[in-house]
């Protein structure tokens, strides 16, 4: 039976670079999980690479059919974002190992749907300054920067990566990335293979 490896951590954490590392890493023989957003697509982004964009009719379409394992909804100042994962044949653990993004709260219900034995949980830790220089430098790039979004987010990580949070959902191992991500990584990937074997 494989595992889901699901890699949390709050926003400009790196999450994004850590994925990508790991997800080309052939002797970790992870399968990719691609996530949904109602959310405006960034530039760069591409549907069906980072996220598969819906529109809310979508989602509701989903919903109604009952293929959503889970979902965060963020009330920003551009309207509701909804972040889920749904049950479209992407995961079938007798198939191998997937590697997931995804929040606290997601891990929590995907953890609870597929069992805790089968999720492994991976949580990119980043002191706060160095996460908001990071967040100011992403939103200066894009081309009409959010940077009221920015802040919300910020904070909302705040609460929502709690250490009350942390403790409930029984996740104390962490991977600090304040300095050079490629050490990150390579904690991350003896991690993974040391739960494989």
């Amino acid at each position: 039976m494989g595992k889901i490896f699901l890699l949390m951590g709050k926003s400009t954490s790196g999450k994004d670079t850590i994925y990508r590392n790991l997800i080309e890493d052939e002797s970790l023989f992870l399968k990719k999980v691609v996530p949904y957003t109602t959310r405006p697509q960034r530039s760069g982004e591409t549907d069906g690479v980072q996220y598969f964009f819906k529109t809310e009719e979508e989602y509701q379409d989903l919903k109604r059919n009952g293929q959503i394992i889970e979902e965060r909804t963020y009330h920003t100042n551009y309207g509701e974002w909804r972040y889920f994962t749904v049950d479209d044949g992407q995961i079938a653990l007798s198939d191998g190992d997937y590697l997931v993004i995804g929040t606290l709260e997601s891990y929590c219900y995907i953890r609870d749907y597929f069992g805790k034995e089968n999720v492994v949980p991976l949580l990119i830790d980043v002191e706060a300054r160095i996460r908001l220089e990071r967040a100011m430098k992403r939103e200066g790039k894009q081309e009409n920067p959010r940077y009221d979004e920015m802040c919300r987010r910020f904070l909302a990580d705040e609460e929502d990566f709690s250490e009350d949070k942390l403790k409930t959902a029984g996740i104390d191992t962490r991977f600090p990335n304040n300095d050079k991500i490629e050490d990150c990584i390579s904690s991350i990937k003896a991690f993974i293979l040391s739960k494989k074997a």
